[in-house]
């Protein structure tokens, strides 16, 4: 039994990776997620201005920039160190984490919170942060093209075959 299907398209010297003008995952996932959440949370500190004045707002903003700043570290290592060491990208995403919770718990802990804070609004704007970048980095993620396996060599000697 033959097939009739051609060899299909050869692979090109095109590159696999994340399409648009910016070039590394990392950084392109940066700006989406960040753009989520910022958005989500401009329309929470409306509401929260709306209807607590200005303690509400702020206090949405600043619990909402807290996690946008958590979750930026994490990328922003992907991107210097995953382009040189991309094994070790993982490992380094890992310690990075545990050094980001002590060191906010750390912070909340010798700081305290400030008089001005507002709990609840302070709770609503990490929330909605956390759901809108995680939601655009999962997006991201899916869109990305990463290339798993490599291209095989060219074969000067034939290894075409033409029916």
């Amino acid at each position: 039994m033959s097939s009739s299907a051609g060899p299909g398209r050869k692979s090109g010297r095109r590159a696999v990776g994340v399409g648009g003008s910016i070039s590394s995952l990392w950084l392109r996932l940066l700006f989406l997620s960040s753009t989520a959440a910022v958005l989500a949370l401009a329309v929470t500190t409306a509401v929260a201005a709306f209807m607590n004045g200005g303690q509400g707002a702020l206090s949405a903003a600043f619990g909402g920039g807290l996690v946008m700043v958590f979750f930026a570290i994490s990328l922003l290592i992907g991107h210097f160190v995953g382009r040189s060491n991309p094994s070790g990208a993982v490992g380094l995403f890992v310690a990075t984490y545990f050094v980001k919770v002590i060191g906010f718990a750390v912070v909340l802990f010798l700081i305290g919170a400030p008089a001005w804070l507002h709990g609840r609004w302070f709770l609503i704007g990490a929330v909605v942060s956390v759901v809108f970048w995680q939601a655009a980095e999962i997006y991201g993620f899916s869109k990305a093209r990463l290339q798993i396996y490599n291209d095989p060599a060219d074969s000067k000697g034939g290894g075409d075959v033409q029916s």
